[in-house]
C-alpha cells in the first residue's frame, strides 16, 4: 500500500479522516421497542451486572437470569426416533400459540463427525452427503422441549445463514466440496458426493425443505446473509482465507421481488452477483478490511459492487476470480444481521501469519454496518488485536472484559447488538451498541467451545443460543430490555 493511502487511513494531514460527525453510527438505541412504549424514548442505560459462576459449572450468568437446555446432542431425540444431531450453529426463532416458539437450526457438521442429521425421505439434497442439515425444534420461554424433527440433510457444513421476511430461514454451507470428491470422516467411514456443495437452501418454519440449491446467490464458503426490506438484494458472507473472503450483494432481476418459494425457482444465473469494494477518498479500493482500525469507527465509507464472472465456481473460487485492487477482502466474514436501515456484517479476526497483508494492523475482530441508502460502510465496533488471543490455552483463562473473535451477530428487538464469541480462552455472549464497548452477558463454564445462533424470540422474552460442543440449545430468560433496551 502506498504512503498516499496509507495517509488516507491513519489521518493524515492530506486526509483528515477521523472519528465520523454526530449521528453518523447507527442510532439503534432508538429501535422500535418490542412492547408498547414511546418509540425513540432515551434513558440512562444500566451497566450490565457481572457474570456468576454457575454451580452446575454450564453457562455462566448475571443475578436475575437464568437457562434451561432445550436440546442436547446425542441425548435428546428427534421424533423418528435417531438423537439430536450435534455442531449446532445459526439458528432462527419464530414465535408461536400458547406461548411457544419455533427454532430452526444449522448443524455444521462434515461426513464422518460427531452426531449427523439423519436421512429423512423427503429432505435429502445429496445422498452422499450423511451428516450436515438442519432441525426444527419447538419449545417455550421455559426451554422446554416439545419436539425436534429434521428439515432438510445431505447438506454439509451448514454454518450460519439468516432469516427471510416471510418467514423461513436461509441454511448456509461453509464449503466448496464438488460432486465425485471422496470423503473420509474422523471415525474412518468413506463416502462420495455426488452432487456439489457450497450453496443456499430454503427451510421452512413447518420443518419442510425444499431440497435445491439456490444456485443464483453463488458458490462458495457461505457464512450469513440478510435480505433488504424490498426483497431484492440479499447481502452474503464469505468464511475464507487464502486469499481471504469476501462480502457480496446479490441483487434481483428486474420486477422480481423475493417471498416464498420464489429463492429456489430462480434460474442458476438470475440477477447479479457482486462483491464488495470499498472506495477510499483517492477513488482506489480499500484492499482488505485489515487496514482499517478503530481511528476510523463510525467514518463511512463509499462501496461498489464487483460483479462475479462466474458465480457457480466450476473452474476457480469466486473470491479468486478477482485482481488486486478490483475488490476489499477481510479474515472470516462471518455474521449477518440485517435491520430496515442496513445490514451488520462481522469480521472475526486477523493476526495470523498469510491472513493480512504485509503493512496491516492485526485485529481480534470488526463489525460493520452497510448503509442500505447512502451505500455506505462504516466500522461500529472494534477489537484490537491482544497477543494472548495467539494462545490456544484452555478456558477459563480470561476475565469477562477480554473478549475477541466475534462470529454470529443478531440484534435484539431494542437494537442493540448481541454477538457469540468464537475466540481463543473462555467463550463468552456479548452485548455491544454501536460505538461503544463490548460486554458479557453470558459465558461458556464448561468448556472453550464457541457460542452460535444467538437469537431472540419476537417477544423480547427469550434469549436463544447454541453451544456447539457438546451440542445444547439453551433458553436463557431475565430482564433484558432493562440492561440492552
Amino acid at each position: 500500500m502506498s504512503a498516499t493511502r496509507r495517509s488516507l487511513l491513519t489521518g493524515g494531514a492530506a486526509a483528515g479522516v477521523g472519528l465520523a460527525v454526530a449521528g453518523a453510527v447507527p442510532a439503534l438505541a432508538e429501535a422500535k421497542p418490542a412492547r408498547p412504549g414511546t418509540p425513540g424514548r432515551r434513558r440512562a442505560r444500566e451497566p450490565f451486572p457481572p457474570l456468576v459462576d454457575d454451580p452446575k459449572g454450564i453457562l455462566a450468568l448475571a443475578e436475575g437470569f437464568s437457562y434451561a437446555i432445550v436440546t442436547s446432542a446425542g441425548e435428546t431425540t428427534l421424533k423418528t426416533g435417531e438423537k439430536t444431531p450435534s455442531n449446532h450453529d445459526g439458528m432462527m426463532v419464530l414465535g408461536g400459540r400458547r406461548g411457544r416458539y419455533t427454532l430452526i437450526q444449522n448443524h455444521e457438521i462434515e461426513p464422518g463427525e460427531g452426531v449427523p442429521v439423519p436421512h429423512v425421505e423427503g429432505t435429502v439434497y445429496d445422498p452422499g452427503a450423511p451428516a450436515g442439515g438442519c432441525t426444527v425444534i419447538t419449545t417455550d420461554a421455559g426451554g422446554a422441549n416439545f419436539g425436534e424433527h429434521v428439515a432438510i440433510s445431505g447438506t454439509s457444513t451448514n454454518c450460519a445463514g439468516g432469516p427471510t421476511p416471510w418467514g423461513t430461514w436461509l441454511t448456509c454451507e461453509e464449503t466448496v466440496d464438488d460432486a465425485g470428491d471422496e470423503w473420509e470422516g474422523e471415525d474412518g467411514s468413506k463416502g462420495v458426493y455426488e452432487k456439489d456443495h457450497g450453496y443456499v437452501f430454503e427451510v421452512w418454519a413447518d420443518g419442510s425443505a425444499d431440497p435445491r440449491p439456490i444456485k443464483a446467490f453463488g458458490r462458495y464458503k457461505h457464512e450469513a446473509l440478510a435480505i433488504d426490506p424490498t426483497r431484492t438484494k440479499v447481502f452474503l458472507s464469505e468464511d475464507a482465507s487464502g486469499p481471504n473472503g469476501l462480502f457480496y450483494r446479490w441483487t434481483a432481476p428486474k420486477g422480481v421481488v423475493l417471498g416464498p418459494g420464489v429463492c429456489t425457482e430462480l434460474a442458476a444465473d438470475a440477477g447479479e452477483l457482486g462483491a464488495m469494494a470499498i472506495v477510499l477518498d483517492d477513488g482506489s479500493v480499500l484492499p482488505d478490511v485489515a487496514y482499517l482500525t478503530s481511528a476510523q469507527i463510525g467514518r463511512p465509507f463509499k462501496v461498489k459492487w464487483k460483479t462475479v464472472p462466474e458465480r457457480d465456481a466450476q473452474e476457480t473460487q469466486t473470491r479468486e476470480q478477482f485482481a488486486d485492487g478490483e475488490i476489499t477482502r477481510g479474515k472470516k466474514f462471518e455474521g449477518v444481521w440485517g435491520t430496515d436501515e442496513g445490514v451488520y456484517v462481522v469480521n472475526s479476526y486477523a493476526w495470523e501469519e498469510g491472513d493480512l497483508p504485509a503493512d496491516a494492523t492485526p485485529h481480534d475482530g470488526m463489525v460493520w454496518f452497510y448503509d442500505y441508502r447512502a451505500e455506505t460502510i462504516q466500522l461500529v465496533t472494534y477489537f484490537p488485536h491482544q497477543t494472548q488471543s495467539e494462545d490456544d490455552a484452555p478456558a477459563p483463562k480470561y476475565t469477562d472484559l477480554t473478549f475477541d473473535g466475534p462470529d454470529n451477530v443478531t440484534v435484539t428487538p431494542w437494537g442493540s447488538l448481541v454477538l457469540a464469541e468464537d475466540g481463543t480462552g473462555a467463550s463468552h455472549v456479548l452485548g455491544a451498541f454501536p460505538g461503544g464497548p463490548a460486554y458479557a452477558i453470558a459465558r461458556n463454564d464448561l468448556n472453550d467451545s464457541e457460542f452460535c445462533g444467538p437469537c431472540f424470540s419476537p417477544d423480547g422474552k427469550v434469549l436463544f443460543v447454541n453451544m456447539q460442543d457438546p451440542g445444547y440449545t439453551l433458553a436463557i430468560t431475565g430482564p433484558w430490555e432493562r440492561y440492552l433496551g
